[in-house]
């Protein structure tokens, strides 16, 4: 990827939304029937769910710019021959650990690679084990391995926000007996509730309490029909705090999800005084998506608390980069979920800003960043920077490069993006080529 752009002009069509990618494909695998699947992510991440559902025996195929889903029904998948391998993808590995755990017919083992055998799977598996399920851990992480079970409804109250927990938990109620009730201490993501709602099944939400109504492991889910995904907000943040931090630029993110459980890294930029205009509202699939123009901004110093984490969880990488150019001290708050992405984000954030020269703070759950005052201050140190398999944090680092002097190199920048963004260079190359 092309370093110290001159400028950054023109628009930008992301890949689908991942998180609605991954659960697209999953209802319309739990549904009996076809659907058709309009605009998936096109990263590693949503291609090993849709690996994992076809060795449970749903049919997934490409055709033209459609993904293809006949599947016979949840009462209709077998056991696999071998082990799911989820790669990287922490979504993939809880959502399929909530619905595999109660189909009382299936036996599965669930894994990944050396990063999501990292990460804690104890906070899905344990209120599981709790209504009825069986499952094999080494000590909590992947591998892991599922004896399908009837399960029975119960009341979880949830220690940390998280979509992916409480999807998990929402989707092993709905093929559960009784009534199952999820409550959150703050709102996280809800594309899960609103397209399980849209499928008519009975999920009652009042503030952050979640009620859905099992319908047993034999229940049938009508197909998706046609399901367009509309662009990922995540990526977008990306995009839009680069032609903030850029001294020449004018970028327009076409058709994202405005979903308000995802879009507080907006609220934070602007209220930062970034320059951003929302149009060409409409809706998409039960989600309100936008257009966003961002252009150059001087921006100053923000705090941000823990109430507003959940909704900017994946950006916070990305927002971190914007307050190191920004004028004055930034402190976030409530970070402990950065620890268990997939790498500990929050210490790969102060290895960043380090590398870039800028005065980080850091605790268990807070970051305090000095700011730089403006992009071209910032100033790569020798060395690379390894962010691991960790995708936002490849691509907060080669958007630092894009606008400012540094010339920071990224070890395993190509393997990072691609979980997500695979296209990430070529889309940002093609901004930097734009004519006026």
């Amino acid at each position: 990827m092309q370093k110290n752009a001159q400028r950054l002009r023109g628009s930008l069509t992301l890949p689908g939304d991942k998180s609605i990618s991954h659960r697209a494909l999953l209802l319309a695998a739990l549904a009996q029937g076809r659907s058709v699947l309009h605009g998936l992510g096109t990263g590693d991440d949503v291609q090993r769910t849709a690996a994992c559902l076809r060795q449970l025996g749903v049919q997934i195929t490409q055709q033209a710019d459609a993904t293809h889903v006949a599947s016979p029904g949840f009462a209709g998948w077998k056991t696999p021959e071998a082990t799911l391998d989820c790669g990287n993808s922490g979504t993939t590995m809880r959502l399929l650990l909530g619905i595999l755990a109660a189909h009382p017919d299936l036996t599965a083992t669930l894994d990944g690679d050396a990063s999501l055998r990292k990460r804690p799977m104890a906070r899905v598996t344990g209120p599981l084990a709790a209504i009825g399920a069986v499952i094999a851990s080494c000590e909590g992480r992947p591998p892991l391995t599922i004896v399908g079970q009837t399960l029975h409804g119960a009341i979880h109250d949830l220690p940390v926000a998280s979509a992916q927990v409480k999807s998990a938990l929402l989707l092993a109620g709905l093929f559960a007996n009784g009534e199952t009730v999820v409550h959150e201490p703050l709102q996280s993501r809800d594309h899960t509730e609103r397209m399980l709602t849209a499928l008519g099944v009975r999920l009652q939400r009042e503030d952050n309490r979640h009620t859905i109504v099992g319908q047993g492991p034999r229940a049938v889910l009508p197909p998706l029909g046609d399901f367009h995904v509309p662009g990922d907000p995540s990526s977008a943040a990306f995009a839009i705090v680069a032609a903030l931090l850029h001294a020449d630029a004018d970028v327009t993110v076409r058709h994202f999800s405005q979903n308000p459980t995802r879009i507080g890294f907006l609220n934070v930029l602007g209220r930062m005084g970034g320059h951003l205009q929302t149009r060409e509202p409409s809706t998409l699939a039960g989600e309100p998506v936008a257009d966003v123009r961002a252009t150059s901004s001087q921006l100053i110093a923000t705090d941000i608390a823990e109430g507003e984490v959940p909704s900017l969880i994946d950006e916070l990488p990305i927002l971190a980069l914007a307050a190191a150019t920004a004028a004055g001290t930034s402190h976030f708050c409530g970070l402990a979920e950065l620890r268990v992405k997939e790498s500990d984000r929050l210490a790969a954030v102060v290895r960043l800003l380090t590398c870039l020269g800028v005065p980080t703070q850091s605790g268990a759950d807070w970051l305090t960043v000095v700011g730089m005052g403006e992009s071209s201050r910032l100033r790569a140190n020798a060395g690379a920077f390894v962010p691991g398999l960790d995708h936002r944090m490849a691509m907060t680092a080669a958007i630092a490069n894009l606008v400012s002097p540094s010339a920071l190199e990224i070890q395993g920048f190509a393997a990072a993006v691609g979980s997500s963004w695979p296209s990430f260079a070529a889309d940002f190359l093609d901004l930097q080529n734009t004519a006026d």
